[in-house]
């Protein structure tokens, strides 16, 4: 706490407008360190192929906001002869050095068949619970949302993890588990250019059909630079970089 005295003024008393100065700097001094992110914000651009033609294109966009908090969209637009699929996510969440922490999820699906959409609430106060609009409350315990497992698994990749599992609440409002297996090293030629990459597989459980791989590099932050699907052994989709910079 600063007291100030009444004090009589003498000749070595220094005058007022050193006192005026001197509060003027005390008061300048930052109360806190400036605010930075833990995780870098990028923007990066796919091109979508399904059997080797060009369909489409994907975004995925990490903004930082402040204190902490980001922004997380993924944006798609395909189309193949008579079919269409447009898709929108986006996420909100907390991240530290160790930590991230899901906030509020959107989804939506526009194009041939049902449209559909999906909000998402994870509340810690005053209890820890999943708040899926239209549907049941869901005890939180400790899952994620359905794309923020790429940004956590960028991070692990960093730190040299090759086996990792992801709860989280999918598209649907369902819960489901992701087992993260790194399968090796490989070289990639992408619309962006060539990268050096990391592969990994996406287990699901033994009764899907749908069989997943991606590709991170560590030149870009190990952010995802490709993502293959497969049904049943046919190709569902496969997105590859096209573009790529820090926000």
């Amino acid at each position: 706490m600063i007291k100030f005295f009444r004090r009589k003024v003498t000749p070595t008393t220094k005058p007022a407008g050193f006192l005026l100065s001197l509060l003027l700097m005390l008061v300048s001094v930052p109360a806190s360190a400036e605010d930075k992110p833990v995780i870098t914000p990028f923007e990066a651009q796919y091109t979508a192929y399904k059997w080797g033609d060009d369909v489409g294109e994907a975004k995925i966009k990490l903004e930082y906001l402040s204190d902490e908090q980001y922004s997380l969209t993924y944006s798609s637009d395909v189309s193949k002869f008579f079919l269409s699929d447009e898709r929108f996510e986006h996420s909100v969440f907390f991240a530290s050095e160790d930590t991230i922490l899901p906030f509020s999820y959107y989804y939506k699906r526009t194009g041939t068949g049902p449209d559909k959409q999906l909000s998402v609430k994870f509340a810690s106060f005053p209890d820890k619970q999943i708040e899926i609009e239209g549907s049941e409350t869901l005890p939180w315990q400790g899952e994620t949302d359905n794309q923020l497992y790429r940004i956590d698994l960028a991070r692990q990749l960093a730190a040299g993890k090759t086996t990792l599992s992801y709860d989280f609440i999918n598209y649907r409002g369902e819960r489901k588990n992701y087992g993260i297996e790194v399968t090796g090293e490989e070289k990639l030629s992408l619309p962006y250019g060539e990268l050096d990459t990391i592969k990994v597989k996406i287990l699901r459980d033994n009764n899907s059909s749908r069989e997943t791989f991606a590709w991170f590099a560590p030149a870009l932050d190990y952010n995802l630079v490709r993502l293959q699907q497969f049904k049943d052994g046919d190709e569902q989709g496969d997105i590859k970089l096209s573009a790529y910079r820090h926000l």
